[in-house]
């Protein structure tokens, strides 16, 4: 996949901008006077409903979830119907079905303002979920990382590895989500040429090749479980890690440690290590049972206006789909970008690939060996 630079993205001076037609009040737009979202919890907050109620008078009833299983379970059990929005990591969008059903409908592109989304994000996320049955149901919303972490006094770490989570006398200060620990660890286990993967690819080839490999990286996790000082399954629970749990090291989403170092203390890094930082797609699309389609299309997009984009990525630390995100987004952010994404870390990042059918039961098994050992 072509690497996301975001190169001409970062530059432009910040300017104030008109209500797009799309998103001005209107007496349709506002006949409901609501949508209904369902997103990642710290996806939308308070600042981003201010600034899209302002500018077309519709008001926003969130809800929110901590992981992907908890979004796909909640619209299953629903049916489909109860939310106007919803915000799944394009690679899980393959699941959002029930009884064949998809629970996702397509996406009317006349409807969105497509050049405010960057243009190779909306090229490479056919490929990794967001085309269904031959119909666009998801669009780009943001994209992140998930790499290491680190309290750059107690680890003065020049190079960062996936590896370093498990260095000899660390003690149980290490943090990570299992779901993706083993995915890191087996991109170590690759590059010191331990158990040859195709840098993970093999996961995604076959069943078996995805057992051998995940078996090989949760022995491996298990076999240093000395380390472990921490689990975390959601933001909250990873920035508790470090703040509570005293961890000083971990594999986390980089809101994580951008937000440690920003908010705590510059102590905090979060840095890509040299097998490769892992990178995610998340989405925006509208469920089947959708009731508030007009004001859903708002919402969307208001999402990827620059000021509202803008506001996520100061909230979040996030990088956004939209073209004009990092001219509102500050120059805090423009500089962290800089460290953190430099040319090398962003020709070497790698990509979640779209869900096969036996990638999430397989994984799944050995999460819970790791958790349970």
């Amino acid at each position: 996949m072509t690497a996301i630079t975001r190169r001409t993205a970062l530059s432009g001076a910040a300017a104030a901008i008109a209500a797009p037609a799309v998103l001005r009040a209107t007496d349709a737009l506002s006949s409901s006077g609501q949508v209904n979202v369902f997103a990642w919890g710290d996806y939308i907050q308070q600042n981003q409903i201010d600034w899209f109620t302002s500018k077309t008078g519709v008001a926003v009833n969130l809800s929110t979830y901590g992981s992907n299983d908890e979004a796909e379970q909640k619209l299953r059990a629903a049916g489909g119907k109860g939310f106007d929005l919803v915000f799944p990591s394009v690679t899980n969008v393959p699941n959002y079905r029930y009884e064949g059903e998809l629970l996702l409908q397509p996406i009317d592109e006349s409807r969105v303002a497509m050049d405010n989304i960057i243009p190779s994000m909306v090229r490479d996320s056919i490929q990794l979920g967001g085309v269904q049955d031959g119909k666009r149901v998801a669009l780009p919303f943001n994209w992140g990382t998930e790499a290491i972490t680190f309290d750059s006094e107690a680890l003065p770490l020049d190079v960062v590895s996936f590896g370093d989570l498990w260095r000899e006398g660390l003690g149980p200060k290490a943090a990570f989500r299992q779901k993706s620990v083993i995915v890191g660890t087996g991109l170590y286990l690759d590059a010191i040429g331990e158990v040859p993967s195709n840098r993970m690819m093999d996961v995604y080839k076959t069943e078996d090749d995805a057992k051998r490999v995940f078996a090989a990286a949760a022995d491996f996790v298990i076999r240093h479980k000395g380390n472990i000082g921490a689990f975390w399954n959601n933001a909250t629970e990873a920035t508790a890690a470090f703040t509570e749990a005293g961890c000083v090291i971990g594999q986390t989403w980089d809101t994580t440690g951008i937000k440690l170092g920003w908010d705590v203390s510059p102590k905090w890094k979060y840095r890509m290590p040299k097998e490769g930082g892992i990178t995610w797609m998340d989405s925006v699309a509208i469920p089947s049972g959708a009731e508030n389609i007009e004001q859903a299309y708002a919402f969307m997009n208001a999402c990827f206006e620059g000021e509202m984009a803008g506001l996520h990525v100061q909230n979040t630390g996030y990088n956004s789909a939209a073209t004009r995100a990092a001219e509102f987004a500050g120059e805090q952010y423009a500089r962290t970008f800089a460290e953190i994404y430099t040319p090398e870390a962003l020709s070497n990042l790698w990509w979640w690939q779209a869900d096969t059918p036996w990638f999430a039961t397989t994984r799944q098994l050995y999460v819970d060996t790791i958790t349970n050992a």
